[in-house]
């Protein structure tokens, strides 16, 4: 059995669509559906068990000899999130609870980190995670420094000797696009916002740059498909032998102006971008560029090829957001 937290969520519900119905494995969800159309997530997939979050670890104890790896896609994931006690709850001491668990029960732990942890840039997107690389980041936000704090930690027990799981594996999501995403919000991927304003038949609003190396709508992100990321997932439990902390991008950073192109493209439509200002509560935390180093991945092993934006952003427009049924 595979327990993914966060499994009705956007990138956790992606996995269990591609495990539930992949090798036969047993699949539990641990996760909050609310009152919302969350639960259409998971709609489609027969799963053995939904675990309310406080109930997890009663769970895991009843059915420690059924679970073969814990999937760690659960979090706090707004960027704008200002209750950092909550953040840490759910980001930083779970996470190192789960950890525990996995530990002591020889399971197998595959957890999301982010590329929030990068902060600025400043200091690159290289994925070292050895205790002296990650001590140099500087994350901007709450959410990023609760990633980033779990990271250290771990990063620290794997290199002091400590007991750990006979697998784990960190993953640092870039800007990640897909099914699934519609009950996020405002944190939905751009890509589906400017889908919905072409949609409306509306402009596509784009930040204007505030940087003198980058015009507006030239700022860039490594945009990656979330098929991607669950490939990723897959081929690390199909190999349990690599344990790592590991960029989850493409390598292959590309413009806001290129992804409305792309959307408005698949679509079928005709260009229609317009650039507003960046609010000014959001200039100083803002990331001009963004782009995952790969060769770590690379070397452990894995070695499929990451979707285009130009691909992943058609399929996604023509196989979910303009078909009957978007959910995966």
């Amino acid at each position: 059995m595979i327990v993914v937290t966060g499994g009705a969520g956007f990138i956790g519900s992606n996995l269990v669509a591609a495990l539930a119905t992949g090798d036969g494995r047993d699949v539990a969800v641990c996760d909050v559906i609310g009152d919302g159309d969350k639960w259409r997530n998971l709609a489609k997939h027969a799963l053995v068990d939904i675990i309310p979050p406080d109930e997890l670890f009663d769970y895991l104890e009843e059915a420690a000899h059924e679970i073969d790896a814990i999937v760690h896609m659960g979090a706090i994931s707004s960027t704008t999130e200002t209750d950092v006690d909550w953040i840490l709850a759910n980001n930083f001491r779970l996470s190192l609870d789960l950890w525990g668990w996995c530990t002591r029960h020889e399971t197998r732990f595959i957890y999301a980190s982010s590329a929030a942890t990068y902060g600025d840039g400043g200091e690159g997107f290289d994925d070292d995670g050895n205790t002296e690389a990650l001590a140099r980041l500087r994350p901007l936000n709450p959410y990023g420094w609760s990633k980033h704090l779990f990271d250290r930690r771990v990063a620290h027990l794997v290199a002091s000797g400590a007991r750990q799981p006979p697998q784990w594996a960190g993953l640092k999501f870039f800007n990640v696009y897909g099914p699934n995403e519609y009950h996020k919000g405002g944190q939905r991927s751009v890509a589906h916002q400017i889908f919905e304003s072409a949609t409306a038949d509306q402009p596509v609003r784009l930040f204007k740059s505030h940087h003198p190396d980058y015009g507006d709508g030239g700022q860039m992100r490594d945009f990656v498909w979330v098929g991607d990321c669950v490939a990723v997932v897959q081929w690390l439990l199909a190999h349990p032998d690599v344990s790592g902390l590991y960029n989850m991008g493409t390598g292959h950073a590309r413009s806001f102006a290129d992804l409305a192109r792309a959307v408005i493209s698949a679509m079928g439509k005709a260009p229609d971008i317009e650039y507003i200002d960046t609010p000014p509560e959001v200039r100083s935390q803002y990331q001009y560029f963004t782009e995952a180093r790969m060769e770590r991945l690379y070397a452990a092993g894995y070695d499929a090829p990451f979707a285009s934006l130009e691909d992943g952003i058609g399929t996604y427009v023509r196989d979910y957001l303009t078909a009957d049924d978007p959910y995966r």
